[in-house]
């Protein structure tokens, strides 16, 4: 069972960034970071496939945020820059561990908040 651990959110004052990290105790074909603000749905806002580097976006953080991964480390990142108050949710990461084309492994979770 893949185990995920995401780190560095914090606050920050809108217009600014950050940069999201999970760890991964293992490899994964597929790896999203989703978010999901209270009283809101969830929302998967970046998605990247290992093996060939691709990546998806939501329509909501395009041009803003950016998904990459370190296979050596087996750690996703998701750099957020310009932050707006909107963007304040718990970012969490997930994995399609088995390669079935669904997320099976979920982490706990990071908190990112943006003032005005």
């Amino acid at each position: 069972q893949v185990l995920l651990v995401e780190s560095g959110g914090g606050l920050v004052q809108a217009g600014g960034s950050l940069r999201l990290s999970c760890a991964a105790s293992g490899r994964s074909a597929v790896m999203g970071w989703f978010r999901q603000a209270p009283g809101k749905e969830r929302e998967l806002v970046a998605t990247i496939w290992w093996s060939s580097g691709y990546t998806r976006y939501a329509d909501s953080v395009k041009g803003r945020f950016t998904i990459s991964g370190d296979q050596a480390k087996n750690t996703v990142y998701l750099q957020v820059n310009s932050l707006k108050p909107e963007d304040t949710a718990l970012y969490y990461c997930a994995a399609d561990s088995r390669g079935l084309g669904r997320y099976d492994v979920w982490g706990q979770g990071t908190q990112v908040t943006v003032s005005s």
